[in-house]
């Protein structure tokens, strides 16, 4: 239920996991949906916010991005309103593209705060595990957070969405950081 008292039409995770099957080839992105989906569900736990809301909306905010990189997230948003998806998902997933493609749209709940926050630094913590293959769960704040500083690394993620993030959600770096490490650490 939402604020209102309305059902939350979600889809159950293996539902999500066969959308993500269907509209996503590549392995990269299906691993970046898990690691975002579990970033996501841990802030949710530790806040107190629905786990399986921000769980899906991690896990399919790029369900687009594979066949239709230049108008991105545009069609996931008209497949989400045509599955009766919840505006806070949709709005979570049109402000991560704050900047991008035409989209405009700031951070206006936790939900969208924390997809900021969560979306571009897994691509960090992806990198760094390549370059270190150590489990993430066993990364250091410091280490991270000196490659977040080093703009030639993963030079494609944008380090500014992460901070917005952070200021939506209240944290400093470094807790978000080691917040990641925790919530990651239990993936498979």
């Amino acid at each position: 239920m939402d604020d209102s008292g309305n059902k939350i039409n979600l889809p159950t995770v293996s539902e999500a996991e066969n959308l993500l099957r269907q509209y996503v080839r590549d392995g990269y992105q299906r691993h970046h949906a898990s690691m975002v989906a579990r970033a996501m569900e841990g802030y949710a736990d530790h806040l107190g916010e629905d786990t399986r809301l921000w769980w899906t909306t991690g896990y399919l905010h790029d369900i687009d991005f594979e066949k239709h990189p230049d108008t991105h997230p545009a069609d996931s948003l008209r497949w989400f309103a045509q599955w009766g998806y919840p505006k806070d998902l949709m709005h979570a997933v049109e402000a991560h593209a704050y900047g991008y493609n035409g989209f405009s749209t700031l951070p206006k709940t936790k939900l969208a705060g924390g997809l900021l926050a969560c979306d571009e630094i897994c691509g960090i913590f992806y990198a760094y595990q390549k370059m270190n293959p150590v489990p993430y769960g066993q990364m250091k704040v410091k280490s991270i957070r000196k490659k977040i500083k080093d703009k030639s690394f993963a030079a494609k993620v944008d380090r500014s969405t992460i901070y917005l993030g952070c200021e939506n959600l209240g944290i400093q770096i470094n807790e978000h950081i080691a917040n990641l490490i925790r919530f990651l650490g239990k993936l498979p």
